[in-house]
């Protein structure tokens, strides 16, 4: 059997991937007047005088709800609600074996931006956070940024954030073993580094903003249409915001040659670094030789990359990352987001920052104390590393 028949038996077999199991003991009359009734009434009286006290009393204290309306599952599409319900599991599963939080899957039948931002409103008091999951851009962003505004616990879209930290530490890895950083420290070579996104999905918005957060200065970002620069046609409001920060030759002087305005080709052209959130075979090995000497080759596109690894070394790729298990540099989310959530958890954080998303990258990066060409990462596997990623969290608001 493949991997694809292999997981269709796993799942019927098991019928999916998450139980609920009690934490106190339930074998005697007194557990069960302690556990329910008439104990419990003291731990919700408790609760209505000071409702902070729900995270001490509660499965609030370590639970998260991971909610997705099923318009972005995988590389798959919009496949709906309970076409979404595998993957959630699958994320609940994750946090828990990596970084000890609890999650629930919450997968909505409504696509509409205004209910799901009213129904996560609706569900948060059982919450400690939000794990926004496969939800599609634009939706995505007025979607989160709304409940970090209306909801006291903190918010994120993996999708975003949690592809941004792992490919933030990654790339740090890569320069650091081109040769660009000093001491391993890479700030002053981002400056100089040329690097080509394709995709401004949720994923692409979310790696540009933390790249130039990070010191990153010449970013061009390329969609279905080309590259994106200020004047473009067919740039929505997201896209828009993001001409007047990317794209630099272009806002400093339209006719520099620097300045990207058609195809992805031509973006790429001397460019260090690409990076792929798109989809499958968008870069040819031409497209590679037309790079700078020794590109670092990042095709993230799941579940077939935007290039092959092994058609970008010949093409003259210095390292080669993608988004898959079976192949080397596997950047994966699961390296940032069960430490992002148990940091926030832990830290009593209210939301997230762009400062915790660097450092958590900055910490990743370092726990792999020697990068090489097959393994720029640290381990998926490694259960050290979310308490590595909660701790950086935990000092960036300190």
């Amino acid at each position: 059997m493949d991997i694809y028949e292999e997981s269709l038996e796993l799942h019927k077999k098991y019928h999916g991937k998450i139980e609920v199991t009690p934490t106190v003991p339930l074998t005697t009359r007194k557990d069960l007047a302690r556990a329910y009734s008439p104990g419990i009434a003291a731990i919700s009286k408790a609760i209505a005088e000071d409702s902070e006290q729900a995270k001490n009393l509660t499965i609030k204290k370590n639970t998260i709800a991971i909610v997705s309306d099923g318009s972005a599952i995988l590389g798959l599409g919009n496949l709906g609600a309970k076409a979404a319900i595998p993957v959630m599991e699958g994320k609940a599963a994750l946090f828990k074996e990596f970084g000890g939080v609890d999650a629930f899957p919450i997968c909505l039948d409504t696509q509409d931006p205004t209910k799901i931002i009213k129904a996560v409103r609706n569900i948060a008091p059982v919450f400690g956070g939000i794990n926004l999951e496969d939800i599609a851009a634009p939706q995505c962003f007025a979607i989160e940024e709304t409940l970090k505004e209306k909801l006291d616990i903190p918010v994120m879209h993996d999708d975003q954030h949690g592809t941004a930290v792992v490919v933030l530490a990654g790339l740090i890895n890569a320069m650091k073993l081109r040769g660009d950083c000093d001491r391993g420290i890479c700030l002053g070579a981002a400056k100089k580094i040329r690097i080509v996104i394709n995709g401004a999905g949720a994923a692409g918005v979310a790696i540009t903003k933390l790249l130039l957060a990070y010191g990153f200065e010449q970013v061009i970002m390329s969609d279905s249409k080309g590259a994106i620069y200020q004047g473009r046609d067919a740039l929505t409001q997201e896209k828009e915001k993001l001409s007047v920060l990317t794209n630099l030759a272009c806002r400093i002087d339209i006719d520099d040659p620097r300045c990207a305005r058609s195809s992805l080709e031509d973006a790429l052209t001397d460019a260090d670094v690409f990076i792929g959130v798109s989809r499958a075979g968008l870069l040819t090995g031409n497209m590679v030789k037309k790079m700078a000497k020794d590109p670092i080759i990042f095709a993230l596109a799941n579940p077939e990359p935007e290039i092959m690894p092994d058609i970008a070394k010949d093409a003259g790729a210095f390292v080669v990352a993608t988004g898959r298990s079976d192949f080397p540099n596997q950047v994966n989310n699961v390296l940032a987001f069960p430490g992002l959530f148990r940091g926030a958890l832990d830290h009593n954080i209210a939301q997230f920052t762009q400062g915790m998303f660097i450092a958590a990258a900055q910490a990743l990066a370092n726990y792999r104390k020697k990068p090489t060409m097959k393994q720029l990462m640290p381990d998926p596997l490694d259960r050290s590393v979310a308490q590595v990623v909660a701790d950086a969290v935990g000092k960036s608001v300190k």
